[in-house]
């Protein structure tokens, strides 16, 4: 009798619902990881997310292979097969008990639920648990026991939930035997893995949890002031470790109840912990409108938009020559490191999806392919909000000017300069805009398109839209 742990979008061992679970038997403990590549692709997993997941799968086994616990890698290529083999699995090790923790895309979700009635009928029970969240889904709702779709109601029950349960972390399990050897992914067979940019983070739980004490212990007191400013390191960047499961929303938010109450962090510290609380409304909303991650809009009036066809303006705005210095120095980091600023972010997805009008489901595809903090909700959540799509969307109306932002962001111009070196040789704040002295410098192109023509045509369709939907209406 042995109980078995799906290690799957939670690669740690602290704070872990599903090994803590597991360990409390008596019982022998091991652990799998499916290795589903084919499933990852269609998934747009990026090279560095690839990556990092299999540099901290290896760190993993090697974590459980001292607790006496044993981990097996998995060949699958889709969700289907990962079935198969987990079947087979638990019958070569004589598993009576799965322990996972839960996921919230509709396949996903569709997997668990295939897998649970498939080892029902071999007597193989099966325990899941709700642990991707600082607050579990299902505990934030209205008073009519509905879910939030607007954002901040949302944080302010949750904060609420928080204060009132207080959630402790699951320890670290103690040994279940003497130490094993551990297995390990040979990086050469996994595909992707050799096109991944430089690392951006440290590997292992340990350096996940030095990086969340560094933050905490200073920067996080400038956090509010200075994380839009994408050419200061101002930011936690935890995300690489919290979007594959390696530090969880709920340590972070008991690691921020640590912090000493001084009036220097705590307007920093409020401000982090409400990206805490965005990431679970995410992940909230992923969990109760399952459409979010079937390819369609939040508001599925706005699937009526008639999108510009993604010819060459489309390729322009992934490879960094748009002409608009902000938005190329943005999607040059994304292409060079595997990550993008938040700010940047934002900026992008809003001048794809409002001043080129091109179907913001392509930009979400293409970040997706790129980011080594790729993760469903967050990236949805965020792309649907730029194009006025979504939850707590902007307003069709309220659409960023990228060289304004840029401006505002980045005053000296020292973010573009890096990544835009064709306009490192203009002085001040003309690297914002180029064109004003007539002459573009040699090899950077001209702007894809007006924007303030563009932002006009964007309010238009969207205006012309809402007029059509009052018609339907009345």
């Amino acid at each position: 009798m042995t109980h078995l742990v799906w290690f799957r979008n939670d690669l740690r061992t602290a704070d872990n619902a599903a090994l803590t679970a597991a360990c409390q038997s008596d019982q022998p403990v091991i652990a799998c990881f499916v290795l589903a590549q084919e499933q990852w692709r269609m998934h747009d997993w990026s090279p560095a997310r690839i990556r990092l997941v299999i540099d901290h799968a290896n760190a993993l086994a090697e974590a459980l292979a001292k607790l006496g616990i044993a981990m097996h890698f998995l060949e699958a290529q889709r969700f289907d097969d990962s079935q198969d083999a987990l079947i087979r699995l638990c019958r070569d090790q004589s598993v009576t008990t799965v322990h996972f923790n839960e996921e919230y895309g509709v396949n996903e979700r569709r997997r668990d639920k295939q897998l649970a009635q498939r080892l029902g009928e071999t007597d193989v029970t099966v325990h899941k648990y709700r642990d991707q969240c600082a607050v579990p889904v299902g505990q934030v709702l209205t008073g009519q026991n509905q879910p939030y779709s607007v954002f901040t109601p949302f944080s302010r029950t949750w904060r609420r939930w928080l204060d009132d349960q207080q959630p402790t972390l699951y320890p670290q399990p103690a040994a279940k035997g003497d130490p094993v050897t551990p297995s390990r992914i040979d990086p050469t067979t996994i595909a992707g893995y050799d096109q991944a940019p430089p690392p951006l983070v440290a590997t292992g739980e340990a350096a996940a949890h030095d990086r969340l004490e560094e933050f905490l212990a200073d920067p996080v007191a400038h956090y509010k002031q200075q994380r839009d400013f994408p050419a200061k390191d101002a930011t936690s960047l935890l995300s690489p470790y919290l979007a594959s499961g390696i530090l969880s929303g709920r340590q972070c938010w008991a690691a921020a109840q640590q912090v000493p109450a001084t009036a220097a962090n705590q307007e920093g510290l409020a401000c982090w912990v409400n990206e805490i609380a965005w990431r679970d409304f995410y992940i909230h909303i992923l969990y109760h409108f399952p459409r979010v991650s079937m390819n369609r809009a939040f508001k599925p009036e706005t699937e009526a938009l008639d999108w510009n066809p993604s010819t060459e303006h489309f390729e322009a705005w992934k490879e960094g020559r748009t002409g608009v210095p902000i938005v190329d120095a943005a999607m040059r980091q994304l292409n060079q490191t595997g990550w993008m600023h938040n700010r940047l972010r934002m900026i992008t997805a809003m001048y794809l999806s409002k001043n080129l009008f091109i179907d913001w489901r392509l930009g979400e595809a293409y970040f997706m392919s790129q980011l080594v903090d790729g993760f469903l909700a967050s990236n949805n959540g965020g792309w649907q909000w730029s194009a006025s799509t979504g939850t707590d969307a902007a307003p069709y109306f309220r659409i960023f000017n990228p060289v304004t932002q840029g401006e505002r962001f980045d005053p000296n111009g020292d973010f573009i300069r890096r990544y835009v070196p064709e306009l490192a040789a203009l002085e001040g704040d003309a690297v914002h805009q180029p064109w004003r002295s007539g002459k573009l410098p040699k090899g950077y192109p001209r702007q894809l398109v007006d924007l303030k023509e563009s932002r006009k045509e964007a309010i238009a369709r969207f205006q012309a839209l809402k007029e059509e939907n009052q018609v339907a209406a009345d």
